[in-house]
């Protein structure tokens, strides 16, 4: 293998390393190793269709010049996109900071606490601003958030109001359309009656559920709310409010006249327009809706030591985990995003963002002002940053383009909308007003006015902690950034062997272009022909995933692997419809399917029926015919993840898409583990005819502590025209309906994916899947005499994960959590634990893992389990009970364990050069769930509830 090259750097073992690695498996060479592990009737017969590999350097090239085919006008316009500046101390310290952006979800929260105290600094950033008790870790945008909280409302309904069918959601007409066409997707699924009007005129009884508003509206003005809100309560309906964060510096908070939640997206604090993302939707609401809230909650505890620490809270409301009765199939957050937001109010403080807001308003004032004295009139005298000029909209568009402008085109042919920033400047309000001039002189504008109603004026003060009261100086922002990011273990410490997150190497090259204006500036809205650079990579990488997928036609809108699911179930149930066959709405999902799945054919309006495993945790073929016979009328789709989640690659793969195919249905492959197709098989040679692909796994996006994510879906040409389109832009198929707020979803990270196949090639790619297979049956062989391997193929290989069956230690007292905290004490994060077998851990390598790293993760897997023999049921003091060790507790003047210190902190010698200590000892999960906590608050707050 040639040492310039990017697949080199990428794969972990070294031809030298390959004899040995082979000899433990038993197995000749690599040839052998996947001849035993993938089927023969679904391998590839050709190489795939892809361009050659670049070098690194060709590549930052060859992306250049792309990026010049971007123009980057200034941008005014609006719809819930905006110019910002996110932080230098920020950007270099975090967003281009492997050690935050290569982390795991949470779910261990000992070794997460950096990013779990940014993101309770998120949260409590929302509640100020928003008024609300409490507010979740992040959703994906702000049009799938307004989606969500209609759903919240309708799951949410009173016995009395479901025993009526109260089915019907209010929409005020000046919303933002993106958020419109998402809420309309999800509503037509589940059969709810959207109803679109006036606030001030609509005639709201006890058939409505809900209602969303906006706040500032699309249009700008800022609408006084309070009677409606009256109005909606005296019939028990819920008020959700799409509003803007900055203008929330200024405005009176929601929650103060009758919203029962507030969303929207957090993208103007410091988060660049990225061509429409990735950015954190924020969604905030009352204490009421707790155990209803989508998505995650960080919360505050205690640890063992009875001192605060963190985790995420209640996590059955993390809603997938109920399979099919759950009320959302929401699975990530947008981590990453939603912590630069969270640190960019940290960084401004309450004065800062009350500065910048205040700021947008004086020259959106102006610019108002400036109108009015050249003869135009604003439709709205009451507005925050958004101005709408009655005009003709051709005139001012060719001068606007010619001067390099965007202005708003979308309300029609006879207004014309403007919307101010943070970037925005005095000159740049000149320059506005020269476009409205046709021969008159610029005006002078020497005066202000107040237009914000004194009722809805924000009066008292927010964000009063001390968190964000005491970072304002750059050297105190990073030194307080990094004491955070020391809290974290990420993949710059060790592995994390997580099964079915694919937590593979996030080459430094892929991730440059991301910081670039002529990337990350451009607005989703944009002219098509300003947005070349991007239009090209768009339609090369779709053709890229076309082709790894073996089928016919991609979208990139769906802004996660769930909203994958979603989009394609939603393609499924169009195409029947089509046909004529509107009645086929059974989903036949397997028993050890991810929650996602029939979490997922709920929302698109399936009813789910399980299908059996077997012992060996193969699908049970029989039940699967039986039941495709039995639903042959009104069967819709089967859902399978291949290979499989327990890590084999089934046989009888084409026997059970054939199956469906016959009896009316279509196939939906989970593409969670596609890391160990690439090259080798392909959703289209198994028989599947939609998948969705999770580019944060098998294509390099990081994963950022839990998102950003990108959730793509590949289809057969029959379901090309159910792909999600956009009321915008045009994209997608001619009968899709949109499914996120911007059309290509998050694309700006979507370059990391192109750059990946473009520098690793067909060969390195391939090579990538081979490797992924190489390392994952090295490490089972190491561990199978200790840890026994639940499942394996029927040559006995594993795909690119296996589980390790922790079940026969619970006879001596020890459990699967005991051994995932002690990985900690020798600098491991623990594998994926309990799924999708409980007491068992789910373990995956990676292509980009070294042998030497394996053999590591090996020997502390076997020291653990030489520490389980050395117990008996009846000890309790022992290493794996009082796992993780903090350096506090290892380093204090007194001793009480019967093992020693060192046995607890530096059980092998490889720790002594690279110890990585826990932040926290370990957490007390009920104690967190009694006594709920979600912001900031004094230390003092924490534990009231104990006094």
């Amino acid at each position: 293998m040639k040492t310039n090259t990017f697949i080199y750097r990428h794969l972990g073992p070294r031809d030298t390393d390959l004899p040995a690695m082979f000899q433990s498996i038993g197995v000749k060479n690599m040839e052998q190793l996947i001849y035993e592990t993938i089927p023969d009737n679904i391998r590839l017969k050709n190489p795939l269709n892809l361009p050659p590999a670049m070098t690194e350097q060709a590549f930052m090239e060859h992306i250049e010049a792309l990026a010049e085919q971007n123009k980057l006008y200034r941008s005014y316009i609006g719809f819930g996109y905006y110019g910002t500046t996110m932080p230098g101390v920020i950007q270099r310290n975090i967003l281009e900071n492997p050690s935050w952006y290569t982390s795991y979800t949470p779910y261990q929260a000992e070794i997460s606490q950096g990013r779990l105290e940014a993101l309770l600094n998120y949260q409590t950033m929302l509640t100020e601003l928003t008024g609300m008790d409490l507010a979740n870790a992040s959703l994906l945008d702000e049009a799938t958030a307004a989606a969500e909280a209609m759903l919240m409302f309708y799951n949410a309904r009173s016995r009395q109001q479901k025993k009526a069918g109260v089915n019907s959601f209010f929409v005020d007409e000046d919303i933002f359309p993106q958020t419109m066409a998402v809420v309309q997707t999800r509503a037509e699924a589940l059969g709810i009656q959207i109803v679109k009007g006036n606030f001030r005129t609509a005639l709201i009884d006890d058939s409505y559920f809900g209602a969303l508003v906006q706040y500032p509206a699309a249009s700008g003005i800022i609408n006084d709310y309070r009677d409606f809100a009256g109005r909606l309560k005296q019939n028990d309906v819920k008020l959700a409010v799409a509003a803007d964060l900055m203008a929330l510096a200024l405005l009176t908070p929601p929650a103060q006249w009758g919203a029962d939640v507030v969303l929207g997206s957090t993208q103007r604090f410091g988060l660049p327009m990225g061509y429409g993302g990735p950015h954190a939707g924020y969604f905030a609401t009352k204490e009421d809706f707790k155990r209803h809230i989508p998505g995650r909650i960080i919360g505050v505890t205690i640890d063992a030591q009875g001192k605060k620490a963190l985790r995420m809270a209640l996590q059955t409301r993390e809603q997938h985990i109920k399979r099919e009765k759950a009320t959302s199939n929401i699975c990530t957050a947008q981590v990453l995003l939603a912590v630069l937001s969270g640190m960019y109010a940290v960084y401004h403080g309450p004065q800062g963002l009350k500065e910048i807001a205040q700021n947008i308003h004086k020259l959106t004032k102006k610019l108002f002002l400036g109108l009015v004295e050249l003869g135009y009139q604003p439709v709205h005298d009451a507005f925050f940053d958004t101005l709408l000029i009655p005009v003709e909209v051709d005139r001012i568009r060719v001068k606007a383009e010619k001067s390099h402008i965007n202005l708003n085109y979308f309300h029609g042919d006879r207004l014309v909308g403007i919307s101010l920033d943070e970037n925005t400047t005095e000159a740049d309000v000149l320059k506005l007003l020269e476009l409205f001039t046709f021969d008159k002189p610029v005006p002078k504008i020497d005066k202000d006015i107040a237009v914000i109603p004194d009722a809805l004026l924000r009066q008292e003060a927010f964000m009063t902690q001390d968190v964000f009261n005491s970072y304002q100086s750059e050297t105190e922002m990073m030194r307080y950034i990094k004491r955070l990011e020391r809290k974290d273990l990420s993949l710059t410490h060790s592995m994390i062997p997580l099964g079915s997150c694919t937590m593979k190497l996030n080459a430094s090259t892929e991730m440059f272009p991301v910081s670039w204006d002529k990337w990350n500036a451009l607005h989703p809205f944009v002219p098509v022909e300003q947005a070349q650079g991007y239009k090209i990579i768009i339609r090369h990488l779709s053709d890229y995933l076309k082709e790894i997928t073996g089928l016919d036609a991609v979208s990139l809108q769906p802004n996660s692997g769930a909203a994958g699911e979603y989009a394609g179930l939603l393609a499924v149930k169009k195409y029947h419809e089509s046909r004529g066959e509107g009645q086929r709405n059974i989903a036949l999902i397997p028993a050890s399917a991810h929650g996602t799945n029939p979490a997922s054919a709920v929302m698109a309006g399936h009813k789910v029926v399980v299908v059996k495993t077997t012992d060996k945790g193969n699908i049970d073929v029989d039940d699967l015919r039986e039941k495709a016979e039995k639903y042959k009328d009104t069967l819709s789709v089967f859902m399978v993840t291949y290979p499989s989640t327990h890590g084999v690659f089934e046989s009888a793969i084409k026997e059970m898409t054939e199956i469906i195919h016959n009896n009316g249905g279509q196939v939906y492959m989970d593409g969670a583990n596609m890391n160990a197709q690439v090259g080798l098989t392909s959703p289209g040679i198994i028989g599947a005819d939609v998948c969705h692909l999770n580019l944060h796994k098998t294509f390099a996006i990081p994963h950022g502590g839990g998102g950003p994510g990108v959730g793509p879906i590949a289809v057969k040409q029959h379901l090309a025209d159910f792909l999600p389109g956009h009321p915008l832009i045009k994209t997608g198929g001619k009968k899709g309906s949109a499914v996120a707020a911007a059309p290509y979803g998050s694309v700006l990270v979507s370059l990391i994916s192109y750059a990946y196949i473009r520098l690793a090639g067909p060969d390195g790619l391939t090579k990538a899947t081979e490797y992924a297979i190489l390392n994952a049956n090295y490490l089972e062989a190491l561990l199978k005499d200790y840890f026994p391997v639940l499942y394996t193929g029927e040559r006995g290989r594993a795909a690119h994960e296996f589980i390790a069956d922790c079940r026969p230690f619970k006879e001596k007292g020890v459990s699967v959590m005991d051994i995932a905290k002690r990985l900690m004490d020798y600098g491991y994060h623990a594998p994926t634990v309990s799924f999708p077998v409980h007491d068992t851990l789910m373990i995956e390598p990676t292509e980009s893992e070294s042998k030497a790293e394996l053999d590591r993760f090996a020997e502390a897997m076997i020291g653990i389990w030489h520490e389980i023999q050395a117990v008996t049921p009846d000890d309790t003091d022992t290493v794996l009970k009082n796992a993780p060790h903090t350096e506090e507790v290892v380093t204090a003047d007194v001793w009480f364990h019967q093992y020693t210190r060192k046995q607890a902190a530096y059980p092998a010698d490889y720790i002594r050069g690279n110890k990585f200590w826990p932040a926290v000892s370990r957490v007390d999960d009920a104690y967190g769930d009694r006594n709920l906590h979600c912001t900031c608050d004094p230390i003092e707050a924490y534990m009231e509830d104990d006094r």
